[in-house]
């Protein structure tokens, strides 16, 4: 009977270690938090119900709850960190190879940048900007680091993720093949849409992701078919960069994706998140 007892504390145990629980005074479970816009006030939130709770302090430390909320309808959700860098995560589907083996260059971690200004929110457009023929979404789970994290061994990595958020990794395809450099293919402005929630406590190794365009479901994929695992992706990116409280790690798109237009509406869905919502237009 003790056998049995320490092996289901063990079991449970291994099992909460792969939830992402931030760094809260809600350790432990599910909480949604959000960066929202009240007039000219910017401040960090917790969701409870069809409300936003003011928080007080750093999100990254410990903040506390004020009596201050306002209705979630009322609010301009923003994106849900400003983080000093933004990388994502090439070739971490097999679905999305189009091979029916795993190329030797994707079975290491290749990670690459996109620019911080690229990001925009829940409910903003997606500018298609002259000089491009071929936009596609890509849908993708979003890590968000929690503290400074550098030289980082992969079975303490997750200690370092905040939470996760929605991403639609937005990228033009003719750029991306023809240029030296992705940054204008992958890091061209309204090219990283981004939340509308930061939540913690799931396991990120284990979400649903979707893409809907126009209502239909053009993505559908479980994070478990990573290659990589989320603590794969950021102890190595720590190796040789240093990542900061608010940085973004998308962690790459499932199966396959396509292009993108002006009066589209692209949908990321992850399970346990909730919905990025933004419409395409064509730049003025």
């Amino acid at each position: 009977m003790r056998s049995l007892r320490n092996w289901l504390v063990c079991v449970v145990a291994c099992l909460g270690g792969l939830a992402i629980s931030g760094a809260s005074a809600d350790d432990g479970k599910v909480t949604k938090y959000v960066r929202y816009q009240v007039g000219d006030v910017v401040s960090y939130g917790v969701i409870d119900g069809d409300k936003v709770i003011k928080l007080d302090g750093d999100l990254f430390g410990k903040p506390t709850r004020t009596s201050t909320s306002h209705a979630l309808r009322d609010v301009k959700l923003l994106v849900p960190t400003k983080p000093s860098q933004v990388l994502a995560m090439a070739g971490n589907y097999k679905s999305h190879l189009k091979e029916a083996e795993i190329p030797p260059k994707f079975q290491i971690v290749q990670p690459f940048f996109k620019s911080p200004s690229c990001l925009v929110p829940h409910g903003a457009n997606i500018v298609i900007p002259p000089g491009t023929n071929e936009v596609h979404f890509e849908a993708e789970l979003v890590l968000v680091i929690g503290k400074t994290a550098k030289n980082v061994p992969e079975s303490k990595a997750l200690e370092y993720v905040f939470g996760v958020t929605c991403g639609n990794d937005v990228s033009a395809r003719d750029w991306q093949k023809d240029d030296v450099q992705w940054w204008r293919a992958k890091g061209t402005d309204t090219f990283g849409p981004c939340g509308p929630y930061l939540v913690t406590g799931l396991n990120a190794d284990d979400l649903r992701v979707q893409m809907r365009v126009n209502g239909q479901t053009l993505q559908d994929q479980s994070t478990k078919d990573f290659i990589h695992n989320c603590a794969k992706q950021v102890s190595v990116v720590s190796q040789h960069i240093t990542l900061h409280p608010g940085d973004l790690i998308f962690t790459g798109t499932p199966g396959k994706t396509s292009a993108i237009k002006p009066g589209d509406v692209c949908e990321v869905e992850i399970q346990g998140i909730g919905i990025l919502k933004n419409n395409v237009t064509a730049a003025k």
